[in-house]
């Protein structure tokens, strides 16, 4: 059964490896978190890159991101491989490395690549989306969250 809208933000744990950070939900808290996950083999995901780059731009001071590399297949565990398309992708934002699939396991989110979670900054969900209009989805849900919230807050 997926996570539910208002579960808290699960944790890393079982991350085999991390880049540019690590994180844990306890340190996200205090600014909406856009999680994502996605593989080096998934054209959606690489497709959608460049929307998260414009994010990271408009959203800046504003939101938190944190990327999760969660291989599709046998090759998309070459970390090689993975650090090449961040580079190429600008994955400048905390990434885990989630070969043994613990934690897509604990995000539930099944056998879809790209996946989106959008976290309140009490770390509680607000939204999720999968594949190609997970995106548009959860900017949506992000766009309504920001405007919730008070004008010192997201500052």
């Amino acid at each position: 059964m997926p996570l539910r809208i208002g579960s808290e933000m699960p944790a890393f744990d079982g991350a085999t490896e991390w880049f540019n950070g690590v994180v844990d939900p306890a340190s996200l808290i205090g600014q909406p978190t856009v999680v994502y996950f996605w593989a080096n083999s998934c054209h959606i995901c690489k497709d959608n890159m460049p929307t998260l780059a414009i994010w990271k731009k408009r959203y800046a001071g504003k939101i938190r991101i944190v990327s999760v590399h969660r291989p599709r297949q046998e090759s998309d565990m070459d970390i090689a491989g993975v650090k090449q398309a961040m580079q190429k992708y600008n994955i400048d934002e905390p990434t885990a490395i989630d070969n043994t699939h613990e934690v897509g396991d604990r995000f539930e989110t099944g056998t879809y690549w790209p996946y989106y979670f959008l976290f309140d900054g009490e770390g509680k969900m607000k939204s999720r989306a999968a594949g190609d209009v997970g995106l548009a989805q959860i900017e949506k849900a992000l766009e309504r969250l920001l405007n919730e919230q008070p004008a010192e807050a997201s500052r």
